[in-house]
């Protein structure tokens, strides 16, 4: 797919991210507003900043990042209703890392209340400083261990959506992600290739966590063509805190 938008060009500080308007309406059928696009831009200088000292992320070139980190984090959940605006949900990204796909989706979405953990003090302090930088108001930072957290009063099936990436295998992501949610949520796995053998790991694991697939999406990035898949995953029992071992 050929770019629709001007090369980025380079500003005294930091490289501009393109807009690339008409593909995001032509891929997701949403598109960012002028503040949205601001925010993309400040992200964007907070973590070429920030990877200074804290490695966030091998990705800084401006198109590049684009693809691979803001269109990818939106394209996972932009069609799900807990996204929509007015609709006011709780969501929690889980290994967020340097807030991907976490941030993204708190400039995207401004009706989900985003919490981003991190095992990593160093990064969830980073993270603070960016959602204040940014001027975001719907994001907060949690730093601890999803697989203790995630059965512990506030946060034991506390939200309606978690999102998790490049964290293990999709078995392990369903084990951190699944008790963080009330009955009825949702989480979404973020991955790259899918086979087989994945599935069947999968499946194994979900019973005990009162687990559904939901659906498998797999779709391809705009520019680089590369292959991505969703794992989208429904809770239906009432305490997913506790698994059923």
């Amino acid at each position: 797919m050929s770019q629709t938008s001007s090369e980025p060009q380079q500003s005294e500080e930091h490289p501009l991210l393109p807009k690339m308007s008409e593909l995001w309406l032509k891929t997701l059928k949403w598109q960012p507003d002028e503040q949205q696009q601001d925010r993309f831009q400040h992200l964007y200088a907070e973590v070429l900043e920030g990877n200074c000292r804290l490695n966030l992320t091998r990705i800084t070139e401006p198109t590049e990042f684009w693809e691979k980190h803001i269109w990818d984090s939106i394209a996972g959940v932009v069609h799900l209703e807990r996204c929509e605006t007015g609709t006011e949900a709780r969501a929690i990204d889980i290994g967020t890392g340097g807030g991907f796909p976490g941030l993204p989706l708190a400039i995207a979405f401004p009706s989900l209340h985003l919490t981003l953990l991190d095992s990593t003090r160093k990064k969830t302090l980073f993270l603070d400083g960016a959602i204040a930088d940014i001027g975001l108001t719907n994001a907060v930072t949690l730093t601890g261990r999803a697989e203790t957290l995630g059965r512990e009063s506030p946060h034991a099936g506390s939200y309606d959506l978690a999102t998790i990436r490049a964290v293990g295998t999709a078995g392990l992501c369903a084990q951190y992600a699944l008790p963080f949610l009330r009955s009825g949520g949702m989480a979404v796995l973020y991955r790259g290739q899918w086979t087989q053998n994945d599935l069947a790991e999968l499946e194994a694991i979900l019973p005990a966590y009162g687990g559904t697939i939901a659906a498998i999406e797999r779709f391809f990035s705009p520019l680089s063509n590369s292959v991505r898949h969703c794992i989208y995953l429904n809770v239906a029992k009432t305490d997913p805190s506790k698994p059923k071992v």
